[in-house]
């Protein structure tokens, strides 16, 4: 499946729809990679492990850079982390799964070179479980 068509939504609270975000270009890995704990007792011939909780890592969305107007992406987000609101995240993917989620965020404009683009980074602080929801 292409990414084509993904979206990322943002709600301040679960009482309003999410809105959708403007130029998104790229949609980060999602999902958690338990950590490995090591837990051999002083019998055992080799190490044994346990899974450890998750870690999601860095979530991080690029966007296109526009700052043409009010109301634009590159505003909107800097008035986002301005906040230092938590918000509740839901990113869409063109087959319908939706994975939500809720975290502050802060932004950071990339640079750019000879016909290169420049973008916005937006990266989110995850504050809770990604809870996935499969397409009907």
């Amino acid at each position: 499946m292409l990414a084509n068509g993904s979206k990322l939504g943002y709600r301040e609270n679960s009482a309003a729809q999410y809105e959708d975000l403007p130029g998104l270009k790229e949609i980060p890995e999602m999902g958690a990679d338990g950590e490995k704990v090591e837990n051999t007792p002083l019998t055992a011939k080799q190490k044994q492990y346990e899974m450890g909780i998750g870690d999601a890592g860095d979530i991080v969305y690029k966007f296109a850079y526009d700052n043409k107007k009010p109301g634009s992406i590159y505003r909107k987000l800097r008035g986002m982390q301005a906040t230092g609101k938590s918000y509740q995240w839901q990113e869409t993917l063109a087959d319908g799964t939706t994975t939500e989620f809720e975290g502050p965020c802060s932004i950071k404009r990339t640079g750019g070179a000879v016909n290169g683009v420049v973008e916005v980074n937006l990266t989110i602080y995850l504050q809770s479980e990604l809870k996935v929801t499969d397409p009907t």
